[in-house]
C-alpha cells in the first residue's frame, strides 16, 4: 500500500481536465492528501489547443496529471501530450501521470509520446468508467429508458473513477516507486452492458433496456447528433477494437497501489440512483 511519506516532495500538482469526470476527482483526492492543486481547464486559461497557455499553468509546479479531453488515442492526443510533456520537463515539472485506456491500441502512440519526453512518467490505464453511465452522453438515453450502444454482449470490468483518482494521487505521493511503470485498473467483477443496465434498472425501480447496435450504425447516430464525421469515424474504429472482449479480465492494480479492493459497480449504482441521476 502506498504511504503518504513523500507528500512533502510534491507540493503543487497541475490537474488537467479539472472540471471533468476524472480530473475533478483527482483534484479532490489530491487536496484531501494535502497537495496543492492547480486546476488546468479553459476556465482557468489553459487550452490543450493553444500551447501558449501551457507555461503559465506548469511553471513552478512539481507534478501534473494529464488527461486528454477527447480521446487519448486520437492523433491530436499524441501531438498534444508529447508537446505538453516536453514543455513540462523543460520547465522542471518532471513528474507526470497520464490517464490512458486499457486495451485501446490507438492509445499506445500517446503513451510512447509521454515516455519519449524525458519525464518521470507513470501511465494509468483504466477500463470503461462506471461513471460513464451517470455522466456524459449515455445518461440521456438511460433517462428515457433505453441505452443504445455498440458493445454487444461483451463483458467489462467497470472501474469507479474515484478509484482512478485515489490511484493517481497514491502514485504521485509514492516517491520513485511508480516512475517508469504502467498500472492497469479494473473494477472487481465483469459485467456486460446489458447486466449493468439491469442493475441500474433494479436500483431505480424503472424499466430500462439495452439495445446493442453495430459500431458503424452508432457512428451514423453520432454524426446525426452533430459529431464531426472524422471524429465519428475514429470513435467507430476505437469501439470496434475496444469492445471486442479484449478487456474481459480483471487486474489487481487498485489493490496493488491502494491496498484495498476496488469499489463495486453495485455501490456506484446505489449512490447514483439515490442522487436521482437517472430520473427522466
Amino acid at each position: 500500500m502506498a504511504d503518504n511519506a513523500a507528500n512533502t516532495q510534491i507540493m503543487t500538482v497541475v490537474v488537467t481536465g479539472a472540471s471533468g469526470r476524472t480530473g475533478s476527482r483527482v483534484a479532490q483526492a489530491a487536496r484531501a492528501a494535502g497537495l496543492t492543486v492547480r486546476a488546468a481547464s479553459r476556465a482557468q486559461g489553459f487550452d490543450w489547443e493553444d500551447p501558449t497557455t501551457w507555461a503559465r499553468t506548469l511553471r513552478d509546479a512539481d507534478a501534473a496529471y494529464l488527461m486528454y479531453p477527447s480521446d487519448v488515442g486520437s492523433p491530436a492526443a499524441v501531438e498534444g501530450i508529447g508537446a505538453l510533456a516536453r514543455e513540462a520537463v523543460g520547465l522542471g515539472v518532471r513528474r507526470l501521470v497520464m490517464l490512458s485506456a486499457r486495451g485501446e491500441e490507438q492509445a499506445l502512440a500517446t503513451e510512447e509520446a509521454l515516455k519519449a519526453s524525458g519525464a518521470d512518467w507513470t501511465v494509468v490505464r483504466a477500463t470503461w468508467f462506471a461513471q460513464n453511465f451517470s455522466e456524459g452522453p449515455l445518461v440521456e438515453g438511460l433517462s428515457h429508458g433505453e441505452l443504445v450502444f455498440p458493445a454487444g454482449e461483451v463483458k467489462e470490468p467497470f472501474v469507479d473513477v474515484r478509484d482512478i483518482a485515489d490511484v493517481v494521487v497514491a502514485v504521485l505521493t509514492a516517491g520513485e516507486r511508480y516512475v517508469g511503470r504502467t498500472v492497469e485498473l479494473t473494477g472487481p467483477r465483469l459485467l456486460s452492458f446489458r447486466e449493468a443496465v439491469a442493475e441500474i434498472s433494479a436500483a431505480t425501480g424503472t424499466k430500462l433496456t439495452y439495445t446493442p447496435v453495430p459500431a458503424r450504425a452508432y457512428g451514423e447516430t453520432l454524426t446525426g447528433f452533430g459529431v464531426p464525421p472524422e471524429e465519428a469515424e475514429f470513435l467507430v474504429e476505437v469501439f470496434e477494437g475496444l469492445l471486442d472482449g479484449r478487456n474481459a479480465h480483471l487486474t489487481d492494480g487498485v489493490r496493488q497501489v491502494l491496498g484495498r479492493e476496488p469499489r463495486d459497480f453495485a455501490d456506484f449504482v446505489r449512490e447514483a440512483a439515490a442522487a436521482g441521476t437517472w430520473k427522466g
